[in-house]
Protein backbone atom coordinates (compact mmCIF):
# COMPACT_ATOMS: atom_id res chain seq x y z
CA UNK A 1 0.00 0.00 0.00
CA UNK A 2 1.70 3.19 -1.23
CA UNK A 3 1.47 6.47 0.65
CA UNK A 4 2.58 10.06 0.14
CA UNK A 5 3.20 12.08 3.30
CA UNK A 6 3.12 15.88 3.58
CA UNK A 7 4.37 17.47 6.82
CA UNK A 8 6.52 20.59 7.10
CA UNK A 9 8.15 19.68 10.42
CA UNK A 10 11.08 17.47 9.47
CA UNK A 11 11.13 15.54 12.75
CA UNK A 12 7.43 14.64 12.56
CA UNK A 13 7.70 13.88 8.84
CA UNK A 14 10.55 11.46 9.51
CA UNK A 15 8.56 9.91 12.35
CA UNK A 16 5.56 9.33 10.10
CA UNK A 17 7.77 7.74 7.45
CA UNK A 18 9.31 5.37 10.00
CA UNK A 19 5.95 4.58 11.61
CA UNK A 20 4.11 3.75 8.40
CA UNK A 21 7.07 1.88 6.92
CA UNK A 22 7.24 -0.26 10.04
CA UNK A 23 3.57 -1.21 9.52
CA UNK A 24 3.92 -2.37 5.94
CA UNK A 25 3.28 0.82 3.97
CA UNK A 26 5.50 1.84 1.09
CA UNK A 27 6.26 5.55 1.44
CA UNK A 28 6.49 6.74 -2.15
CA UNK A 29 7.54 10.25 -1.11
CA UNK A 30 7.53 12.52 1.94
CA UNK A 31 7.41 16.25 1.25
CA UNK A 32 7.38 19.48 3.22
CA UNK A 33 5.35 21.98 1.21
CA UNK A 34 2.23 22.37 -0.92
CA UNK A 35 3.72 22.52 -4.44
CA UNK A 36 5.86 19.45 -3.76
CA UNK A 37 2.79 17.64 -2.43
CA UNK A 38 0.71 18.25 -5.53
CA UNK A 39 3.57 17.15 -7.76
CA UNK A 40 4.13 13.99 -5.69
CA UNK A 41 0.45 13.04 -5.69
CA UNK A 42 0.05 13.47 -9.44
CA UNK A 43 3.31 11.63 -10.13
CA UNK A 44 2.90 8.69 -7.74
CA UNK A 45 -0.93 8.33 -7.61
CA UNK A 46 -0.65 6.74 -4.15
CA UNK A 47 -3.18 4.53 -2.41
CA UNK A 48 -3.50 7.22 0.27
CA UNK A 49 -2.12 10.66 1.08
CA UNK A 50 -1.43 11.69 4.69
CA UNK A 51 -1.46 15.48 4.68
CA UNK A 52 -0.85 18.17 7.28
CA UNK A 53 -3.29 21.09 7.02
CA UNK A 54 -0.63 23.77 7.41
CA UNK A 55 2.09 23.62 4.78
CA UNK A 56 4.43 26.20 3.24
CA UNK A 57 4.28 28.53 1.50
CA UNK A 58 0.99 29.69 2.97
CA UNK A 59 1.29 28.09 6.43
CA UNK A 60 -2.49 28.29 6.83
CA UNK A 61 -4.64 25.72 5.01
CA UNK A 62 -2.26 24.95 2.15
CA UNK A 63 -2.37 21.19 2.72
CA UNK A 64 -6.15 21.00 2.56
CA UNK A 65 -6.33 23.15 -0.56
CA UNK A 66 -3.69 21.03 -2.29
CA UNK A 67 -5.58 17.88 -1.28
CA UNK A 68 -8.73 19.31 -2.86
CA UNK A 69 -6.88 20.16 -6.06
CA UNK A 70 -5.32 16.68 -6.16
CA UNK A 71 -8.76 15.06 -5.80
CA UNK A 72 -10.01 17.17 -8.68
CA UNK A 73 -7.16 15.88 -10.82
CA UNK A 74 -7.32 12.34 -9.43
CA UNK A 75 -10.99 11.71 -8.53
CA UNK A 76 -11.41 9.52 -5.47
CA UNK A 77 -7.81 9.93 -4.27
CA UNK A 78 -7.91 8.82 -0.59
CA UNK A 79 -6.76 11.63 1.71
CA UNK A 80 -6.22 11.59 5.47
CA UNK A 81 -5.84 15.12 6.86
CA UNK A 82 -3.84 15.77 10.04
CA UNK A 83 -4.26 18.99 11.97
CA UNK A 84 -3.90 20.65 15.32
CA UNK A 85 -7.28 22.29 14.78
CA UNK A 86 -10.41 21.97 12.65
CA UNK A 87 -10.49 24.02 9.45
CA UNK A 88 -14.22 23.87 8.79
CA UNK A 89 -14.60 25.46 5.35
CA UNK A 90 -12.14 23.34 3.40
CA UNK A 91 -12.81 20.23 5.46
CA UNK A 92 -16.47 20.47 4.50
CA UNK A 93 -15.50 20.87 0.84
CA UNK A 94 -13.23 17.83 1.07
CA UNK A 95 -16.16 15.77 2.28
CA UNK A 96 -18.74 17.19 -0.08
CA UNK A 97 -17.72 15.32 -3.24
CA UNK A 98 -19.03 12.07 -1.66
CA UNK A 99 -16.30 9.99 -3.24
CA UNK A 100 -15.22 8.37 0.03
CA UNK A 101 -11.67 7.70 1.09
CA UNK A 102 -11.43 10.68 3.43
CA UNK A 103 -10.25 11.21 6.98
CA UNK A 104 -9.59 14.11 9.34
CA UNK A 105 -7.67 13.47 12.54
CA UNK A 106 -6.22 15.79 15.14
CA UNK A 107 -2.47 15.33 15.48
CA UNK A 108 -2.57 14.16 19.07
CA UNK A 109 -4.28 10.98 17.80
CA UNK A 110 -0.99 9.91 16.17
CA UNK A 111 0.19 8.93 19.65
CA UNK A 112 -2.20 5.96 19.55
CA UNK A 113 -0.21 4.10 16.92
CA UNK A 114 -2.63 1.22 16.35
CA UNK A 115 -5.63 3.50 15.85
CA UNK A 116 -3.67 5.84 13.60
CA UNK A 117 -2.39 3.04 11.37
CA UNK A 118 -5.90 1.57 11.19
CA UNK A 119 -7.24 4.99 10.17
CA UNK A 120 -4.70 5.23 7.34
CA UNK A 121 -5.63 1.75 6.10
CA UNK A 122 -9.35 2.46 6.33
CA UNK A 123 -9.06 5.66 4.28
CA UNK A 124 -6.85 3.90 1.72
CA UNK A 125 -9.58 1.29 1.32
CA UNK A 126 -12.18 3.97 0.57
CA UNK A 127 -13.60 4.41 4.08
CA UNK A 128 -13.72 7.31 6.50
CA UNK A 129 -11.75 8.08 9.64
CA UNK A 130 -13.11 11.12 11.42
CA UNK A 131 -11.90 12.38 14.78
CA UNK A 132 -14.74 12.74 17.27
CA UNK A 133 -13.65 16.31 17.99
CA UNK A 134 -13.68 17.11 14.28
CA UNK A 135 -17.19 15.73 13.98
CA UNK A 136 -18.41 17.87 16.88
CA UNK A 137 -16.96 21.06 15.37
CA UNK A 138 -17.89 20.71 11.71
CA UNK A 139 -20.62 23.23 11.00
CA UNK A 140 -22.77 23.16 7.90
CA UNK A 141 -25.23 25.20 5.96
CA UNK A 142 -28.74 25.37 7.31
CA UNK A 143 -30.45 26.28 4.03
CA UNK A 144 -30.90 22.72 2.88
CA UNK A 145 -33.02 19.68 3.64
CA UNK A 146 -31.75 17.75 6.64
CA UNK A 147 -31.10 14.13 5.64
CA UNK A 148 -31.07 12.93 9.25
CA UNK A 149 -34.48 14.17 10.33
CA UNK A 150 -36.08 10.73 10.05
CA UNK A 151 -33.45 8.92 12.14
CA UNK A 152 -34.14 7.81 15.69
CA UNK A 153 -31.82 9.01 18.49
CA UNK A 154 -30.11 5.60 18.62
CA UNK A 155 -29.67 5.56 14.84
CA UNK A 156 -27.95 8.96 15.09
CA UNK A 157 -25.66 7.59 17.79
CA UNK A 158 -24.79 4.61 15.61
CA UNK A 159 -24.14 6.89 12.63
CA UNK A 160 -21.86 9.13 14.71
CA UNK A 161 -19.77 6.10 15.67
CA UNK A 162 -19.71 4.96 12.04
CA UNK A 163 -18.25 8.39 11.24
CA UNK A 164 -15.41 7.65 13.64
CA UNK A 165 -14.73 4.50 11.63
CA UNK A 166 -16.21 1.93 14.01
CA UNK A 167 -17.41 -1.42 12.69
CA UNK A 168 -20.78 -2.89 13.67
CA UNK A 169 -18.96 -5.19 16.10
CA UNK A 170 -17.20 -2.27 17.79
CA UNK A 171 -20.44 -0.27 17.99
CA UNK A 172 -22.20 -3.27 19.53
CA UNK A 173 -19.49 -3.46 22.20
CA UNK A 174 -19.85 0.27 22.92
CA UNK A 175 -23.61 -0.05 23.50
CA UNK A 176 -23.41 -3.54 25.04
CA UNK A 177 -25.87 -4.96 22.49
CA UNK A 178 -25.62 -7.67 19.86
CA UNK A 179 -24.01 -7.09 16.48
CA UNK A 180 -27.33 -8.13 14.94
CA UNK A 181 -29.06 -5.26 16.75
CA UNK A 182 -26.54 -2.80 15.36
CA UNK A 183 -27.08 -4.32 11.92
CA UNK A 184 -30.77 -3.49 12.18
CA UNK A 185 -29.91 0.10 13.06
CA UNK A 186 -27.53 0.44 10.12
CA UNK A 187 -30.14 -1.04 7.78
CA UNK A 188 -32.62 1.54 9.07
CA UNK A 189 -30.09 4.31 8.53
CA UNK A 190 -29.43 3.24 4.93
CA UNK A 191 -33.14 3.01 4.18
CA UNK A 192 -34.00 6.40 5.69
CA UNK A 193 -31.11 8.12 3.93
CA UNK A 194 -32.24 6.65 0.61
CA UNK A 195 -29.10 4.57 0.07
CA UNK A 196 -30.04 1.61 -2.14
CA UNK A 197 -28.51 -1.85 -1.68
CA UNK A 198 -24.92 -1.90 -2.91
CA UNK A 199 -21.52 -2.62 -1.46
CA UNK A 200 -22.10 -2.23 2.30
CA UNK A 201 -18.75 -0.46 2.75
CA UNK A 202 -19.73 2.17 0.18
CA UNK A 203 -23.11 2.71 1.81
CA UNK A 204 -21.40 3.29 5.16
CA UNK A 205 -19.24 5.97 3.56
CA UNK A 206 -22.23 7.66 1.94
CA UNK A 207 -24.16 7.58 5.22
CA UNK A 208 -21.22 9.09 7.08
CA UNK A 209 -20.85 11.85 4.50
CA UNK A 210 -24.56 12.66 4.88
CA UNK A 211 -24.00 12.89 8.62
CA UNK A 212 -20.99 15.18 8.30
CA UNK A 213 -22.82 17.51 5.92
CA UNK A 214 -25.92 17.85 8.10
CA UNK A 215 -26.50 20.60 10.63
CA UNK A 216 -25.83 20.01 14.35
CA UNK A 217 -29.54 20.46 15.10
CA UNK A 218 -30.42 17.52 12.85
CA UNK A 219 -27.81 15.34 14.57
CA UNK A 220 -29.27 16.05 17.99
CA UNK A 221 -32.82 15.53 16.76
Amino acid sequence: MRVVIAEDLALLRDGLVRLLSAHGFEVAEAVGNGPMLLSALVRHRPDVAVVDVRLPPGHSDEGLRVALEARRRLPGLPVLILSQYVEQLYARELLSDRSGGVGYLLKDRIGDVDQFVEAVRRVAEGGTAMDAEVISQLLTRHDRDEPLAALTPRERQVLALMAEGMSNLAIAARFDVSEKAVGKHTAGIFAKLGLPPSDDHNRRVMAVLAYLQSSPSARRG
